[in-house]
């Protein structure tokens, strides 16, 4: 027993002390998680894979993991000349293929990715796994219960992996730097999260079916996946439901398809959640959103704050917080390193599940479309 707390000691000093030396020090020049991301070394290419539905600029992340994990991108389908224009440019290495069917008919290609409109991302999944595709989507999965259910019953008569990149867990370095500090116990056993999402929406930028509810899945379903994940993946619920839930349109009447705020009270089998999403990020904030992430123990608590650090002249992101019984640190996560993409390929090489374990994908993605379901409408301002 001596020997474990002894080995639990020796771990947590060594990941305070990384990147803290000068950590109340004045600002330096940073870097956000992306490009640090595509700092991070290459494997060499050990898949083929393609990527169909560009719609969101999310994309780029998906087939940037993918690579950096081992993957080599061979093609690509999009509908919208525009869309296509732009991911040919920017990656060169890949053939625009005449159709969807041509790419889920070769036999070469192992991985699907997807950014897709989000109610079009289920039945693309399907799709790719009745033709022997593994499947990496971006989150919301699917837009309804119905989709999902689908989705479980095709990937489990099929076998193949069905992943969602809910990347604010997966692709932020201080959250897996926090998933690291709490398995080591440095706050104790988890008692809840505190998810904050807020987004800047910028209407003139955005496509006619981010303002249709039916499209994009509402709030909660959408951005709220994000938090539901975390939120189980903290508390280390297996079994969860949702207490009660709020969505409405508070500020934008010419788009009343939009929901531009909501909240969930979360209840699990390891712990409680908190979540509230919104798309009121001001212009005078230099990033698109102050997205935080909260996590209570009966021995102390983590604050990440993924994208920007608001109290001082830190710059970019990948912020976090440590407060337990004898002090109050701060920790640089920028050298972090990233293991989706790579656990994916060998996960996809090996039939195993070490990138995101199937039934807590599901479980994730579900927890966020009841939330969604059962919300109060209008549940505040009017």
């Amino acid at each position: 027993m001596s020997g474990k707390r002894a080995g639990r000691r020796q771990f947590l000093q060594a990941s305070l002390t990384t990147a803290a030396g000068a950590a109340w020090a004045s600002a330096r020049p940073g870097k956000s998680s992306a490009q640090e991301s595509q700092a991070q070394p290459a494997r060499p290419p050990r898949i083929r894979f393609a990527a169909v539905g560009l719609n969101h600029n999310h994309i780029n992340g998906q087939v940037d993991t993918i690579i950096r994990g081992g993957g080599a991108l061979v093609s690509f389908f999009a509908k919208e000349p525009d869309l296509a224009a732009a991911f040919s440019k920017r990656y060169p290495q890949a053939k625009l293929a005449r159709s969807e069917r041509e790419i889920l008919e070769d036999s070469s290609i192992q991985l699907i990715v997807s950014a897709s409109i989000p109610n079009e991302r289920g039945p693309l999944a399907i799709e790719a796994m009745r033709h022997g595709k593994d499947v990496m989507v971006d989150k919301p999965g699917v837009t309804t219960l119905e989709q999902l259910a689908e989705v479980r019953r095709v990937q489990a008569e099929t076998k193949r992996i069905y992943s969602i990149l809910y990347g604010e867990r997966l692709e932020n370095r201080a959250t897996l730097k926090a998933a690291e500090l709490v398995k080591a116990g440095a706050i104790g056993r988890v008692v809840q999260t505190i998810g904050m999402g807020p987004h800047r929406m910028s209407p003139k930028t955005r496509p006619a079916w981010f303002f249709e509810r039916e499209r994009y899945g509402g709030i909660l379903c959408d951005i709220g996946s994000h938090q539901c994940e975390q939120f189980l993946f903290f508390t280390g619920s297996t079994r969860a439901e949702v207490v009660a839930s709020r969505v409405g349109n508070v500020h934008h009447p010419d788009h009343p398809g939009i929901e531009d705020f909501g909240d969930a009270m979360l209840r699990g089998s390891g712990g409680s959640g908190y979540m509230r999403l919104d798309w009121f990020t001001p212009d005078g904030l230099n990033t698109w959103g102050d997205g935080r992430l909260t996590v209570l123990g009966t021995d102390g608590y983590i604050e990440v704050r993924k994208n920007v650090d608001i109290a001082t002249s830190r710059t970019g992101g990948d912020h976090l917080f440590l407060v337990d019984q004898k002090e109050t640190r701060y920790i640089d996560c920028k050298d972090q390193q990233l293991p989706y993409g790579g656990q994916l390929v060998d996960d996809i090489l090996n039939r195993t599940e070490t990138a995101m374990p199937q039934v807590h994908c599901f479980l994730a993605m579900e927890l966020a479309l009841q939330a969604e379901k059962q919300a109060q409408r209008p549940g505040f301002g009017g």
